[in-house]
């Protein structure tokens, strides 16, 4: 038997039926490990990744299949997260002998020459991969805690990649905001039908010639307007003919799929991606996530072979375009598998976007729509100035590439879509009758709100992000409360503008240039031109000067002591907590306002005659109100607070507490036995024996079992 991994279940079913009864297709479900949720997971220098396994049930089953396979291939997506995933199948499998296979589509011929190409996993790629979780994990870790502190909200995360995508949407926002609008006045002037043309053809004052003043940029006097568009006969200064050609648009890459599909078919980022995903799984589509425009040879060839059956027109050679700076140039653009395939996908939706992928696709390759352009200039005395006019009108005269849009009207390009001006062969030197004249009141309009789709478009156009991450980073930047939408486009809520206001100019990772360069480091990883450590270090070690002075310039000093690293505000509204402690000296006060207030005296405490069972040392006595406020407490303690040894109050006298009884499971972080406890409504977590260094928790499953694919709780 050979085995085949892959990524997502989705795919199973296609590929068994591509491969036949000797293999099996088996998938990883993604990720099978990554980062403990505990701790950073990497220290410098080196900046080693500590993993745990979060699927251990998913490796146990890959594992009995590996011992009865032949041969193992690794068929993780054809990306860095991909090529991530095949490595810690291989580590976490204990693969002597495996072969690492990717392909852009799930079909037979695509399939089978990626099985007939195995390689080695590429240690560049994963290093990239890693770099990437490495920085995300440094910057959201490190900085999230001192961010939360300094604006005093709850829960506020910092992400490298996450909180330019929120600058973006918050800076656009207070653009809106102080935008100031202008009025300001054009005129068009209506000519008499020629040659039986009902409406006319119309002319455009063009004000740049000699009507505005230097530096301005718009014409503000309606009176002086007003008589130019009085204006009745004017003199031909010109009339010439000339041809324009329109080429069609690039096939889809991530960000643009996802820009079409929201203005055509009003879909979301997300509800994209989902849609491209079933339809690459079922093996109608080559992988959706890429930002390169550009088609295989073999692509090229069968499509335009395909228009050349339709008669539909061709160029003479294969059109290429250029890719933007930092495209990963081995992933070829979205396209259907086979091009003949009118319709495909199981649900509206699916089929909807797959045409309109489709359509994309063919018109890529089709020649130019070319246009006829009639572009007459006119002009007119007014007050002994010259005011010049411009008649442009323009008639398809070679399809092109438009022919294609005939098979779906509403999937045409609506900015295509122009009124008709039928401008007339005019003669230079004569004189055109306007019948009437129009001034235009115009008013200067501020950019629009970015839509999830446009965000996306921005910035991909700024470097930021990855076609892999898109979509996640839509979702974060909502699920957090820092960007709201409302009726289809994206509004900063305050939390938001908080975030931004406190993280720009402070943070490197803020400025959008240097997310861009980020970028182009993780590309260097990949490319074996800059080392995994190199690229976490330089990073890591700017985050932490900027960290040092973020601290300082918003950190309280404690009242009693005057220490401001220890001193913190301690607040969550789910514990009811909102006091100011300080771990240097132990004092604390009560919240005023986002400020410490009052002094909090500390809970009486008796050093008593009982002596502590486990190092013989005096108890105290230790008695007061929770902090969360839900009751009191009354028990005895070791005075040595390293021996941490707690007894229960009975009747004023300490009884020893009973030892946890210890479970057969083991605490997947440092190994030590798991301990059952009750919840309050008659369910059970684990916890770990090894508390209080190890404070991992598990939920426990039906079967009384801790459920370890869950990430743990803390």
């Amino acid at each position: 038997m050979k085995l085949l991994i892959v990524e997502s279940p989705g795919k199973i079913k296609k590929l068994q039926s591509i491969l036949g009864a000797e293999w099996r297709v088996a998938a990883s479900c993604g990720h099978v490990r990554d980062l403990p949720n505990q701790g950073y997971g990497l220290e410098p220098p080196d900046f080693t990744l500590r993993y745990t396994e979060t699927k251990p049930d998913v490796l146990k089953k890959l594992a009995v299949l590996v011992k009865d396979a032949d041969d193992v291939f690794l068929a993780s997506d054809p990306d860095r997260e991909g090529e991530g995933i095949a490595w810690h199948l291989k580590d976490a499998l204990g693969l002597k002998t495996y072969k690492r296979v990717t392909y852009t589509a799930i079909a037979p011929q695509e399939v089978q020459a990626g099985l007939a190409s195995p390689r080695d996993i590429d240690m560049n790629l994963v290093h990239a991969q890693e770099a990437r979780r490495a920085l995300d994990r440094l910057c959201g870790y490190k900085v999230s805690g001192p961010l939360g502190r300094a604006v005093r909200e709850e829960k506020m995360s910092a992400g490298r990649v996450q909180s330019p995508a929120v600058r973006l949407v918050v800076e656009r926002e207070r653009a809106i905001r102080s935008f100031v609008s202008t009025t300001h006045f054009g005129v068009e002037l209506l000519f008499e039908a020629v040659e039986n043309i009902s409406d006319g053809w119309k002319a455009a004052w063009l004000p740049k010639e000699g009507w505005l003043e230097e530096g301005q940029e718009y014409f503000l006097d309606k009176s002086a307007a007003e008589k130019i568009a009085a204006l009745r006969t004017l003199d031909i200064l010109s009339c010439e003919e000339k041809e324009s050609r329109t080429a069609p648009p690039a096939p889809f890459t991530t960000s643009s799929m996802q820009q079409a599909a929201s203005n055509a078919l009003k879909f979301k980022p997300k509800k994209t991606m989902e849609l491209a995903q079933k339809l690459y799984e079922a093996g109608h589509i080559t992988y959706m996530r890429t930002d390169s425009p550009n088609l295989s040879e073999s692509a090229i060839a069968e499509i335009r072979a395909y228009c050349d059956a339709q008669s539909w027109p061709l160029p003479a050679k294969p059109r290429t375009w250029k890719s933007k700076a930092g495209a990963q140039e081995a992933h070829e653009a979205i396209r259907p598998t086979h091009v003949d395939v009118e319709e495909a996908g199981e649900t509206d939706d699916e089929k909807a976007l797959y045409r309109l992928i489709r359509i994309r696709t063919l018109a890529s390759q089709l020649a130019d729509a070319v246009f006829d352009v009639r572009v007459a200039r006119l002009a007119g005395d007014v007050d002994g100035k010259k005011a010049v006019f411009e008649a442009k009108g323009r008639t398809l005269r070679e399809q092109g590439w438009k022919v294609v849009m005939l098979a779906d009207a509403s999937l045409a390009d609506a900015e295509e879509a122009e009124p008709d001006n039928a401008v007339p062969d005019l003669k230079a030197g004569c004189q055109a009758t306007a019948i009437r004249g129009e001034v235009k009141t115009k008013k200067t309009k501020p950019a629009s709100r970015f839509s999830e789709a446009s965000l996306v478009r921005e910035m991909e156009k700024r470097g930021i992000g990855r076609p892999a991450t898109y979509d996640a980073i839509m979702e974060n930047i909502t699920s957090r409360a820092y960007v709201k939408e409302e009726k289809g486009f994206l509004v900063p809520t305050p939390r938001g503008e908080k975030l931004v206001d406190a993280l720009v100019g402070a943070f490197g990772f803020l400025d959008l240039d240097f997310t861009s360069h980020m970028e182009e480091r993780l590309d260097d990883v990949a490319g074996g031109k800059v080392s995994y450590v190199e690229c976490v270090g330089v990073f890591h070690a700017q985050l932490m000067e900027e960290l040092g002075k973020f601290v300082q310039a918003h950190a309280v000093p404690c009242p009693a002591c005057g220490d401001r690293e220890q001193f913190r505000h301690i607040h969550s509204r789910e514990k009811g907590w909102n006091f100011w402690g300080c771990k240097a000296c132990g004092a604390t006060f009560a919240d005023d306002n986002g400020r410490p207030g009052p002094k909090r005296e500390k809970a009486a405490s008796e050093l008593t005659d009982f002596p502590c069972e486990k190092c013989g040392k005096p108890l105290q006595h230790l008695k007061g109100t929770k902090k969360d406020g839900s009751g009191q407490y009354d028990f005895f303690a070791c005075s040595d607070k390293g021996c941490g040894a707690k007894y229960d109050n009975v009747d004023g006298k300490p009884v020893a507490r009973e030892a946890p009884a210890l479970s057969e499971y083991k605490c997947k972080e440092c190994g030590k036995p798991l301990v059952p406890r009750p919840t309050r409504n008659g369910g059970v977590w684990f916890g770990c024996s090894g508390y209080p260094k190890c404070k991992v928790r598990y939920w426990a499953k039906d079967d009384g079992s801790p459920d370890y694919d869950n990430p743990p709780k803390h």
